[in-house]
């Protein structure tokens, strides 16, 4: 065999390794975006399953409270006013937004709730009230967990060269759910 033949041999192996090799690259970094993808999509599943239960909750916890504390009626129409755009809300970002909203109006019929003793010994309230907590415990660990596979998600995405594959595929940086500026502020507790 020739010379030349034998480097115009050696250049096709070469083009072909370095084909196979970048079919390989652009293969697994999409699959991998694809499988991040959807484990963003499945942790978001798992917090709106959370925030639909302390939906399904507010109803009967602003009724229970509504028999009490008649004179409270702004701090009622708040927490109804939130959960109606929680309800309302289409995208992530909207859900999350509305949902801090719906956080912090329900802190405030917490703290109204203080100023009624007969209310906070109801038996009805009380079970509301463990309910609610164990969902906004439950909603916090879903967050993280969420929070978590969105930093994964986001870092795999704006990695090079991966980046550029993301960018021609349409992958998208995916949003945090992040606590609301009011969250940062102390409580104040209050005895009378």
């Amino acid at each position: 065999m020739s010379k030349g033949k034998m480097i115009l041999v050696g250049v096709l192996v070469g083009i072909l390794l370095l084909a196979i090799s970048l079919y390989g690259f652009f293969r697994g970094t999409y699959n991998q975006f694809v499988s991040l993808d959807e484990g963003v999509k499945s942790s978001w599943a798992q917090v709106e399953n959370q925030l639909q239960r302390r939906f399904d909750l507010i109803p009967n916890l602003v009724e229970t409270v509504k028999g009490y504390a008649k004179q409270e009626k702004d701090v009622l129409v708040e927490v109804t006013n939130a959960r109606a755009k929680v309800g309302g809300a289409n995208t992530v970002p909207d859900k999350i937004n509305a949902n801090n909203e719906l956080s912090g109006a329900l802190s405030r019929l917490l703290v109204v709730v203080e100023k009624y003793p007969d209310l906070k010994s109801n038996q009805n309230f009380l079970r509301l009230q463990d309910e609610l907590a164990g969902t906004e415990n439950r909603i916090a660990v879903e967050r993280k967990r969420y929070n978590d596979t969105v930093k994964v998600y986001n870092v795999a995405i704006r990695s090079f060269p991966a980046n550029i594959l993301a960018g021609m595929f349409g992958f998208n940086k995916a949003a945090f759910f992040e606590a609301p500026a009011a969250a940062k502020a102390v409580p104040q507790v209050k005895f009378q």
